[in-house]
């Protein structure tokens, strides 16, 4: 009997997509609060269809700053490329309703801490950080193929090298485990918008040719993958026109493809006191410096956190029988080189004024971004790691 092959697939979509169009408007209004008040509270949806968006939801500045949410809208959408009627989407004449409304303070009080170790969790919940080895980012090699295939793919569409592409585009990877000594693509499918009565032969070749071969071999990957573009035929009418979008409604592309496990939360639109994003920062920290230490192959970090609460309530860790030291070892490293009270979190990476654009993580992932500079993504804890360990039985 032939033997089966082991397979692991992970998909990621554009800016374009109508999903990832109402996360950038979300981090842009975030980014544009922060800018004029490092200390705003915000929690901001967004939902559009065609040439309509609304936005909603909880925003609290202690300096009372304005911010033009109109004008936001209509950057991003101008941003992406949604700049004409016959996308279905125009900035220039976009409706918007603005439905914002003030923080409740029964949260508010419990986040109006003046000492940065006493700022409480803005909610309760769950949140995971993974790494692995088998990338150079410590990122699984199915998502991160996915996301620069589509980063790649937007990219030249915007500097006009790709021509008669539209703005929503979607990846999806299969990667081929069977050996382990010889990791591979197995499979890569593109969804890529067009405009219409286009060679649509031509247009797939350039797609192979220019994006899929190059993404794979800048891996050093197999570039003889099965490949499927545009299987349905055209794909003329996309972004918010061909389907609704919402903030929050791409996690897993978010994060790690499927690879790992996900609390739930979404990140964009919120502010850093939301344990939902400063908390899987901090997961995703402890876990990519754990692994770049040798502690494991592969390791997954679980944070929880009460509303109001300073301290998390649990860490627990799960390494996939690729640990080489006891799980009792590497839950104290983790409870002696790494503070995760949101207030310590939001420092230590500067959240409130971040060194990169919340929005510039909307889409592509929150995590090994080679192109956006996440303080989360730093190794500067392995030395002190590695110093703690010498001596330390392995397994």
């Amino acid at each position: 009997m032939e033997k089966e092959k082991i397979l692991f697939t992970s998909e990621s979509v554009s800016e374009g997509h109508p999903d990832k169009v109402c996360d950038r408007i979300a981090d842009k209004i975030l980014d544009a609060y922060l800018e004029l008040d490092e200390n705003a509270r915000v929690a901001c949806e967004v939902f559009i269809t065609d040439n309509f968006v609304l936005v909603g939801g909880e925003i609290t500045s202690p300096k009372h700053v304005y911010v033009d949410i109109e004008k936001q809208v209509k950057d991003a959408l101008r941003e992406i490329g949604y700049d004409r009627d016959e996308l279905g989407t125009n900035y220039h004449n976009v409706e918007i309703i603005n439905k914002i409304k003030q923080q409740s303070a029964d949260i508010s009080k419990g986040l109006s801490q003046s000492r940065k170790e006493d700022l409480g969790a803005g909610d309760q919940g769950i949140m995971f950080g993974y790494a692995t080895n088998e990338s150079d980012g410590y990122m699984p090699l199915a998502i991160s193929i996915a996301h620069k295939l589509v980063r790649e793919a937007t990219r030249l569409r915007k500097n006009g090298s790709f021509k008669y592409a539209r703005p929503d585009m979607k990846s999806q990877v299969t990667i081929d485990y069977t050996d382990k000594n010889n990791i591979k693509i197995d499979t890569i499918l593109m969804s890529i918008q067009h405009e219409p009565n286009i060679d649509l032969e031509q247009f797939k070749k350039y797609i192979h040719d220019e994006i899929m071969i190059k993404v794979a071999s800048s891996f050093k990957l197999n570039t003889d993958f099965k490949y499927y573009i545009n299987p349905t035929g055209s794909f003329v009418i996309g972004g918010p026109s061909g389907d609704t979008g919402l903030t929050g409604r791409k996690i897993i592309v978010d994060t790690y493809g499927g690879a790992a496990e996900h609390g739930g939360g979404s990140f964009s639109g919120k502010d850093p006191t939301k344990v939902d994003r400063s908390g899987a920062y901090m997961a995703r920290y402890i876990a990519k410096n754990l692994v770049a230490s040798g502690v494991a192959d592969r390791l997954l970090v679980q944070l929880s956190y009460g509303i109001g609460l300073n301290e998390p309530l649990s860490i627990s860790i799960k390494t996939y029988h690729t640990s080489h030291y006891s799980d009792e070892t590497i839950l104290s490293l983790i409870h002696h080189v790494f503070d995760a009270r949101p207030g310590m979190i939001i420092d230590a990476f500067k959240l409130n004024k971040p060194p990169f654009k919340y929005s510039d993580l909307s889409s592509y992932g929150h995590f090994g971004r080679p192109d956006v500079n996440c303080p989360w993504e730093k190794l500067d804890k392995v030395d002190e790691i590695k110093a703690i360990l010498n001596g330390v039985e392995r397994k």
